[in-house]
């Protein structure tokens, strides 16, 4: 079976779906495997460094020519869906329910999809889990950028001029990068606050050393695999009250509530931002959804009010050489569980092949995964 790995087009994405040393692994597992010229040039891996594991540097049009699988980190583009032969496999993040037509174009071409982002919220899927082993880094970077943008210092330090008070970190939404980003600001000396619609998550977040804003969430409902569901008027009217005196103090506040299919919910309205403490900083992590703050825009800093909001991803692209590296080991776990003696195995009856099977063999799986 031959694996074709293609650069990223989108923009800001430095990232690269396979590193030398796991194309390595792959091809002393009997695959061969091709990478698109410079894939992972700004992962600082060098196209000599892929030769060297045996997996040799073709053009775009050679690997959608050659490979049995083709191979990315973000949804293929139009263009590259058009490219699709019949019996072509394409693994990717597609996130299939934002995009049901990519999914018909798939179809159309006779091609089958995987979709990485599906993969379900299990014991035996955990190494094979990008959505977590992104958001981690995400959640570390959050604060990294956020103390980069602020005009204080996180801890308390005690100097012969007086005493500087540590800052207050507050973070929507305690998944992974919420877990992540109080970890690192409590590292670093803040003090930390934290609110999730789960309330399953206060002793996480407790465990850490922050304080949970607790916010009764009779009613609410958490949807299948753990992810949350979109919240009521009325709970998002009662979290707002419950959180106002917190975000109002904050210096740094960190957002990462999204919800799969779905806008993320706004969680900050620019009238809170009015309140906000002038030099606070937001870091949305939910912007490409949306954003859970009213002024985001994605990859972009906006001043409103003397708060600085920054709109990214929960994609740590920054920190594309570890982010690429975990993302490669996912997806070699993923490959290795899929296959048997180099072949596919199409275990239907297995829930991670299930899950993340979006169309196989141009029929679209599941239709109520892309409405």
């Amino acid at each position: 079976m031959k694996i074709g790995i293609l650069k990223e087009t989108q923009k800001g994405d430095n990232r690269v779906a396979i590193t030398p040393n796991i194309a390595k692994q792959l091809v002393e597992k009997g695959f061969e495997v091709i990478v698109q010229e410079d894939a992972g040039n700004a992962s600082s891996y060098k196209n000599s460094d892929y030769s060297k594991a045996g997996a040799p540097i073709r053009t775009k049009e050679d690997i959608f020519k050659r490979s049995d699988v083709i191979i990315k980190i973000n949804p293929f583009d139009n263009d590259e869906l058009k490219k699709l032969k019949k019996g072509q496999i394409i693994i990717a993040q597609l996130f299939h329910k934002s995009h049901p037509k990519d999914m018909q174009l798939i179809a159309k071409q006779g091609a089958t999809a995987l979709s990485m982002d599906a993969m379900p919220r299990i014991t035996r899927a955990q190494d094979m889990d990008v959505l977590s082993s992104q958001n981690n880094l995400a959640g570390y970077k959050a604060v990294i950028k956020g103390a980069y943008e602020m005009t204080k210092i996180f801890p308390l330090m005690m100097t012969a001029a007086g005493t500087i008070t540590p800052s207050r970190v507050l973070i929507y939404g305690v998944g992974v990068a919420g877990l992540q980003a109080i970890a690192t600001a409590k590292r670093l000396g803040a003090i930390v606050e934290a609110t999730d619609i789960r309330l399953e998550t206060k002793e996480q977040t407790e465990s850490l050393g922050a304080k949970f804003i607790t916010v009764d969430n009779t009613g609410e409902a958490e949807a299948e695999g753990g992810y949350a569901k979109a919240a009521s008027e009325d709970y998002a009217r009662r979290q707002k009250e419950a959180v106002n005196e917190s975000l109002f103090k904050a210096d740094l506040v960190i957002t990462t509530a999204m919800v799969p299919g779905r806008r993320s919910p706004i969680l900050i309205t620019k009238e809170q931002v009015k309140q906000m403490k002038n030099g606070a900083v937001i870091i949305d992590l939910a912007a490409a959804q949306g954003g859970n703050c009213e002024l985001s825009k994605l990859n972009k800093k906006v001043v409103k009010n003397g708060v600085k909001i920054f709109g990214a991803t929960i994609a740590p692209e920054s920190v594309s050489t570890n982010a690429s590296d975990l993302f490669a080991k996912n997806l070699y776990n993923y490959i290795i569980h899929l296959t048997e003696g180099n072949e596919f195995k199409w275990n239907l009856e297995d829930e991670i092949t299930d899950e993340t099977l979006i169309v196989f063999n141009g029929e679209i799986r599941q239709n109520d995964k892309t409405e």
